[in-house]
């Protein structure tokens, strides 16, 4: 791609968040995810594949149909009360129609069924900003919208993400797949606890962007798309391969790494909240999630695979190592520490 056609892209991508965030008016809120939707859309069809054509078209359709949903409800809360404000958001009927438009364009269950074919059909730096970036402004405005929608609502979305996002993980063998199957997951984890404790989320939303960020860097710098050419890598880079086992282990969120803090404040607030079996349900579907890291982790690092693969083994490539591969992966396993300090904060 063109790099100064690349620069409009980015620089409109950058535009439409920062609309969309610091706006107060549905209105412009809506045309900050419309800029964004245009702008990531040459992004993930940029390799001219059909299955890039194909991911571009259904990304395309899906927030179209999103944004559509958002309008709608804004023009029917000020049919009602006179309010345009974000904040004003109180006709039942309104905050029903939102809570669908903003689980569309997360990828929330059960409106989940675009994600993991438009992640699987893009590059994966444009992965990476499906994952992470684009998922800002719907937040944004979950955030700012939080005290209106329905909680029972949101638990159940919540639920049915962590449930469906572990599940269909389990069987996946395209790693573009299982982080989309992961992403479903943790966004499960950000709305059950959003209606409750919105800063709680956006720690969760934060920290998740970290991981995943360091997780795709990683696997764009081994080219890595498959688990079968991912058991080949530690031959080639073993450091790279144990740092990924330990970003892998921290997205599950095992105790020792950063991964865990997220999940402890979320089941620590949930408690408080009276929710103790709600958040029972959440760590026992937690598991499911674990064993698909675990699986990448077991190939990427612990064996060589057991029979002949049908792909020429990689050769060492003299590429360096980006140096935010380095700083991220770092915090993605290290931030534990500085959980009183987010408590107090929190």
């Amino acid at each position: 791609m063109n790099p100064q056609a690349k620069l409009i892209f980015i620089i409109s991508l950058l535009l439409g968040t920062t609309i969309t965030m610091s706006s107060n008016h549905w209105v412009m809120a809506w045309t900050g995810l419309e800029i964004n939707t245009l702008a990531i859309l040459p992004l993930i069809s940029k390799s001219h594949h059909p299955r890039s054509i194909e991911a571009a078209t259904k990304y395309f359709l899906v927030q179209a149909i999103a944004s559509t949903l958002v309008l709608f409800s804004s023009m029917t809360n000020a049919w009602h009360t006179g309010q345009w404000d974000i904040t004003q958001l109180t006709h039942p009927l309104s905050c029903l129609i939102l809570t669908t438009a903003i689980a569309m364009k997360l990828g929330l269950a059960p409106f989940h069924f675009w994600f993991p074919e438009v992640l699987q059909g893009s590059p994966l730096t444009t992965g990476l900003l499906l994952s992470t970036a684009m998922k800002l402004p719907p937040m944004t405005l979950l955030y700012m919208t939080s005290p209106s929608l329905n909680p029972t609502v949101l638990t159940t979305l919540a639920i049915l993400s962590t449930a469906l996002g572990g599940w269909m993980g389990l069987n996946q063998t395209q790693i573009r797949k299982v982080m989309a199957f992961s992403s479903i997951s943790h966004l499960g984890w950000m709305t059950i606890i959003i209606a409750y404790s919105p800063k709680l989320a956006l720690l969760n939303f934060y920290l998740y962007a970290l991981m995943t960020a360091a997780v795709f860097l990683t696997l764009n710098s081994m080219k890595t798309l498959k688990l079968s050419t991912l058991m080949t890598t530690w031959a080639k880079t073993p450091s790279l391969s144990a740092m990924l086992m330990l970003t892998l282990m921290s997205l599950a969120g095992l105790p020792p790494l950063t991964g865990f803090l997220p999940k402890w404040l979320i089941i620590q607030e949930l408690t408080k909240q009276d929710m103790a079996t709600v958040a029972t349900t959440m760590s026992l579907l937690s598991l499911l999630g674990l064993f698909f890291y675990l699986r990448l982790a077991y190939c990427a690092t612990i064996t060589l695979p057991p029979h002949t693969t049908n792909h020429m083994k990689l050769w060492h490539t003299n590429k360096p190592i980006s140096a935010w591969i380095a700083i991220l992966t770092t915090m993605s396993v290290m931030l534990l520490p500085i959980s009183p300090m987010v408590i107090s904060i929190i």
